[in-house]
């Protein structure tokens, strides 16, 4: 009869092989590990779902959707897109692109940070006239590195702190990491902006080969609230703003008519309609950064800053209810509470007001509302959604405001007011009652596959580590390093670490090496925190393969790479880390 030891160990073997052929689900693998050894007494039946009450689950859950609360706000859009020029020599663009994305990393979840910041580059790289490849790889690296700078920026760093707390008594604090991430973070943004994007290949992405698909132009009408009144503007001081986001001003509606030729020099008043043409981001950043409104606003629970509201594109067949026949008519705002923001019709321009234009076959509407809103009215009108195309409304208004509660809630935490759990848990209470995250996008925010392979693996690694299969992994390293100075224990444990998260997911390399690297402090009697750290940095950087983050996975298709083009940049990113992070970790967790 095999030992405990013998099967746990098995069991990880297996799930290991599983992870890294990838054919399966990883939540479905880890699920399936935990199910088996629990049937064979590994897990006691008591500890089997203690991982989805664990505190590193909950933390990253709420991570999460704070992060959609801050991107829903525009506060971390604004600042990012005051920073980029295309106009600047590509060296300096992904210095700076790096060095913000890192930055936002910090704060929020890095994949989040580069779902935001990606179409900032992409938009970049079109008006450069340059391939994205060069840059999309370091935005990416770099927005890996900067998750390592504090407890909430990157999932390897949550659960070192939550294991620290069940080994030794006590978690990492929010900002324990800093001294070793920012290190590293620094010297990798300088090596990717400096030296790395030339060892990358200039290929187009798939999204610029789709451009023309992705960025369809619509007819537009805004309305002109009582705020963008009060600014005393006229038409043409509007322009600056179109022209940075490629859009174009058609002229001005008002009392029902449309006023002569582009209604230059007319003073915007309540009431009028801006009639504009571009894109569907184009025309909703536009619309937040002039004040104006949508028609309808009235309709949607606050307008503008009512919470979930986004643009659907959905095109129109033959057939279609909605043919023929204009929006008014129908009474589509009145049935569905429904806005249709714009058209667009094969690139034609018309003068008809949106609302009176007779749809025809072919075209594609722009619809505002909520997503189940917009489903049920596009069904309704006979139109066909467009797959991923979807924007979602920006409350620029509550920029200010989210970042303040998120601050509050880190804050709290760091004073040890109340638990960062608690802390984090009340953050997302205050954006729910805002309006700046609706209950349907708390529940779409959270990364459900992330978070049954991160419950399912607690309780695996604890009975790794119970077992004596951790102590047996870090007894054999440290046999391979005898006779040599501790440190170069800790490196070996560095090197592993970072291999297996390039081909695993690094919650469950970290998951994995975080009981070894207690046992090798333990029987080295050296500062356990030392190892701890090294595995967070380790588990984190995972740049050789698209497949060890999902940041890397992100980026394959729209910066065109292929799969051998990551090792390239990544091999000696992991290099400058491991030479950078060992010092400073000697230095800041002395052994």
């Amino acid at each position: 009869m095999p030992s405990d030891q013998t099967l746990i160990i098995g069991i990880f073997v297996v799930l290991f092989v599983l992870l890294v052929w990838g054919r399966i689900r990883y939540d479905l693998v880890a699920f399936g590990a935990l199910v088996l050894a629990a049937v064979l007494g590994l897990v006691s039946k008591d500890n089997v779902f203690s991982g989805f009450g664990h505190s590193a689950v909950a933390i990253i859950a709420l991570v999460l959707v704070i992060s959609r609360g801050l991107i829903s706000s525009g506060a971390i859009e604004k600042l990012a897109a005051q920073l980029l020029d295309s106009e600047r020599p590509l060296p300096l663009h992904i210095g700076i692109i790096a060095a913000v994305g890192a930055g936002i990393s910090a704060i929020i979840n890095n994949v989040a940070a580069l779902a935001l910041l990606m179409p900032l580059d992409l938009e970049t790289a079109g008006k450069a006239k340059r391939a994205v490849s060069l840059s999309l790889m370091p935005l990416s690296f770099a927005t890996i590195l900067g998750g390592m700078i504090t407890l909430i920026g990157t999932p390897p760093n949550i659960v070192i702190a939550e294991y620290r707390q069940d080994a030794l008594g006590a978690p990492f604090g929010m900002f324990d990491f800093a001294p070793v991430g920012l290190a590293v973070a620094v010297s990798g943004i300088a090596f990717v902006s400096l030296i790395g994007w030339r060892f990358l290949p200039k290929r187009e992405g798939a999204l610029e080969q789709e451009a023309e698909f992705a960025k369809g132009r619509y007819i537009a009408e805004l309305r002109v609230g009582e705020k963008a009144e009060t600014d005393e503007k006229t038409i043409e001081d509007l322009y600056p703003i179109a022209d940075e986001l490629d859009l174009h001003i058609l002229g001005m509606v008002r009392r029902g008519k449309r006023m002569p030729g582009f209604a230059a020099q007319q003073e915007v008043r309540a009431g009028d309609f801006i009639v504009v043409e571009g894109d569907p981001k184009s025309i909703e950043t536009f619309m937040g950064l002039s004040d104006l409104e949508f028609a309808g606003s009235e309709k949607h629970a606050g307008g503008v800053t009512s919470g979930g509201l986004t643009l659907t594109e959905a095109i129109v067949p033959e057939g279609a209810r909605i043919a023929g026949r204009t929006t008014r008519s129908v009474k589509l705002l009145y049935r569905h509470s429904v806005t249709l923001l714009g058209v667009s019709r094969s690139g034609q321009r018309f003068r008809d007001r949106v609302r009176l234009l007779t749809i025809e076959p072919g075209d594609v509407l722009l619809l505002l509302g909520t997503p189940e809103q917009n489903a049920n009215a596009a069904s309704w009108l006979g139109a066909l959604p467009l797959e991923g195309r979807k924007t979602q409304v920006v409350q620029r208004s509550k920029a200010g405001l989210s970042i303040a509660i998120f601050l509050g809630a880190i804050a709290t935490a760091v004073l040890g007011w109340a638990s960062l759990p608690v802390a984090l848990a009340a953050a997302v209470v205050s954006f729910v009652a805002i309006g700046l995250v609706s209950g349907r996008e708390v529940y779409e925010s959270v990364e459900w596959k992330v978070i049954v392979l991160l419950a399912s693996l607690i309780p695996l690694a604890e009975a790794f580590e119970s077992s004596g299969g951790a102590k047996l992994i870090a007894s054999q390293i440290l046999n391979l390093t005898e006779g040599f100075p501790v440190w170069l224990s800790l490196l070996a444990l560095m090197v592993v670490t970072m291999t297996l998260s390039d081909f695993l997911n690094n919650v469950a390399t970290t998951l994995i090496a975080a009981p070894v690297a207690v046992g090798m402090a333990t029987t080295t009697q050296t500062n356990p925190d030392s190892w701890l750290m090294a595995v967070a940095v380790a588990a984190s950087c995972a740049f050789l393969t698209p497949i060890g983050h999902k940041n890397n996975t992100i980026i394959l298709g729209p910066g065109g790479y292929r799969f051998g083009d990551y090792w390239r940049m990544g091999l000696p990113l992991e290099i400058l880390v491991i030479a950078v992070a060992m010092p400073a970790i000697l230095f800041f967790w002395p052994l």
